[in-house]
């Protein structure tokens, strides 16, 4: 059977694989283009190779495994004609996400930014403005693995946990979720918002302008999950005016980030580069899903992390 990974992950690993009885063809995603060899081929394990690589040729492909957590890269008309399954990395980078989501609360609540800046200019000044994580309220719109370990690493700050999903279903380390057409409510109430819902043409812009005036002024804004679920403009525009006490965005609408967006310069915005997911064990998570999978789908059974196209996550 034979199997397309455009990411090696090593010796040790691609050996493991080919002792489950696997024929592997290994090709980076760069410019990776349908070739005879591919023909094949029933399963393509990949993060995104399909600007250049025409799946609908590769008559065989049964299944896609994602190396991420979203699928809108791939190309859905395609999959759903020819029945291809999609998974993906879920739960793969919900740690270290977690940690980051922490990570920038306490940054824009304990002045960070500023504070290093004074560093660097050798200034001793001392911050009176400094605010406590403790009982602040939390909501996360979007109740899968980022934020439930995201809202594990928050329950030692004694916060009060919100979340929004599709019908208000209970989530463990929450407490109390609320159905997405009360997302006002949430939006209204809590001091930290943190946008961990998949991308789908439902949650395009799901942030728009509407939603930014119901928060509190005060409020701080975090996305990990997608850009475009966030209208760029709207928020630039909310922060001019005084609006929010900090944004932590690691995604955006169009990336890289133009040199030109004002995002980069404003001072309550701390801005990262898609990078939230990184730690030492990405690949060792990420190839822990590959492989289950593998022996899986040589058994014919089941697959995890099996996505909806239809819904898109």
């Amino acid at each position: 059977m034979k199997v397309l990974f455009t990411y090696d992950y090593g010796k040790e690993k691609m050996d493991a694989i080919e002792k489950l009885g696997y024929d592997i063809i290994l090709q980076s995603e760069k410019g990776i283009v349908y070739t005879e060899a591919m023909q094949d081929v029933e399963a393509l394990i990949c993060y995104s190779p399909f600007h250049t690589l025409d799946i609908a040729k590769m008559k065989k492909l049964k299944w896609i495994q994602l190396s991420s957590i979203g699928i809108d890269q791939v190309p859905k008309d395609i999959a759903r004609k020819n029945k291809i399954i999609v998974t993906n990395n879920k739960g793969g980078y919900s740690i270290p996400i977690g940690e980051w989501v922490v990570l920038k609360i306490l940054e824009i609540y304990k002045k960070s930014s500023k504070l290093y800046r004074q560093q660097q200019q050798k200034r001793w000044e001392m911050d009176t403005s400094l605010l406590e994580l403790y009982r602040k309220r939390i909501g996360f719109i979007g109740t899968g693995s980022i934020a439930i370990e995201s809202a594990k690493r928050l329950q030692g700050f004694e916060a009060h946990i919100l979340g929004v999903n599709t019908k208000g279903r209970k989530v463990e380390y929450f407490d109390k979720c609320y159905p997405i057409h009360q997302l006002e409510e949430v939006l209204k109430t809590c001091d930290v918002v943190v946008v961990t819902v998949p991308y789908t043409e439902e949650t395009h812009h799901l942030i728009n302008k509407v939603k930014l005036e119901m928060m509190k002024k005060e409020a701080v804004l975090i996305n990990v999950s997608r850009g475009s679920i966030i209208d760029e403009k709207a928020l630039i525009q909310h922060l001019q005016k005084g609006n929010l006490l900090g944004v932590a965005l690691d995604v955006f609408e169009e990336e890289p980030l133009s040199q030109e967006n004002p995002l980069w310069e404003m001072e309550r915005v701390l801005v990262t580069p898609h990078n939230c997911w990184i730690s030492e064990m990405r690949n060792e998570r990420r190839f822990r899903i590959i492989y289950e999978n593998m022996k899986k789908f040589k058994e014919e059974l089941p697959l995890i992390n099996q996505v909806d196209i239809n819904k898109g996550y």
